[in-house]
């Protein structure tokens, strides 16, 4: 089945028709912390957002659980140390171009595709860990992946902050990798989600911008791995546009 059978068989069959939701939708989240499986989900996904919130003098906190190292695991010019440092910069400078300052930003530092699942052994320590950071930060709306986005740290991520959500904090749920590789037991289900667009036209340069400054995401700056990662044209399309995608769960 073809992504785009996929998602015919789900709310987001018609994104167009969904209704836009004009930017100031963003106030009603208070406080918002973002969630980022790997430096980059953040401004992909919830760049203008992010944008939007702090535009409108909302508080911002982001919370970053792996180290990305696995983007580029054959470097040599960067080795897991070094490639982990350079992410975490590059993330700090899209933030910076986002509104968000550097002592908003918390790096968890899990392994990359190793962030713990509810099948982990860790993953009780994982929570307790998400759980103390949650009461530091007290967010009133938490933005994290989609819960069934086909990448392991993503769903590791909804399901991490789902557990340790105890003070009732809003869970809204954005989409990475749907768009590109997902099945159809990924896809969204109607009566399972409240599917929305939010109109970020006032901030869609910036946004752009920050996805830009993942340069080792974006760019051949790192060239010396064949089989190293990157955000092609076609997958960075999906994230071009002057709206993003939120779901927002009926039981939420």
């Amino acid at each position: 089945m073809s992504n785009l059978e996929v998602l015919q068989k789900s709310p987001l069959a018609d994104i167009a028709a969904l209704e836009l939701q004009p930017s100031e939708t963003v106030l009603d989240w208070g406080k918002t912390l973002i969630v980022a499986p790997h430096p980059d989900d953040e401004s992909l996904g919830g760049g203008g957002a992010i944008a939007l919130l702090r535009e409108f003098q909302k508080a911002v906190v982001v919370l970053v659980l792996s180290d990305g190292t696995l983007s580029h695991p054959n470097s040599v010019k960067f080795p897991a140390e070094k490639l982990r440092d350079l992410r975490e910069r590059e993330m700090l400078a899209a933030l910076e171009i986002l509104g968000v300052a550097a002592d908003a930003v918390t790096f968890f530092r899990f392994q990359d595709r190793s962030v713990p699942d509810a099948d982990s052994p860790d993953f009780k320590n994982a929570v307790e860990r998400c759980r103390d950071y949650l009461k530091q930060t007290a967010p009133q709306t938490i933005l994290v992946p989609w819960r069934r986005d086909p990448h392991p740290d993503h769903r590791a991520a909804y399901s991490l902050l789902k557990t340790a959500n105890k003070d009732s904090a809003k869970i809204i749920e954005y989409p990475i990798w749907l768009w590109e590789i997902a099945e159809s037991a990924d896809a969204p289900r109607f009566g399972e989600v409240t599917a929305k667009r939010i109109d970020i036209s006032r901030v869609t340069e910036k946004k752009q911008r920050a996805i830009r400054a993942h340069a080792s995401q974006t760019t051949d700056l790192i060239d010396d791995d064949p089989h190293g990662f990157r955000l092609t044209d076609d997958i960075l399309a999906n994230f071009a546009d002057a709206y993003e995608v939120y779901l927002e769960g009926k039981n939420e």
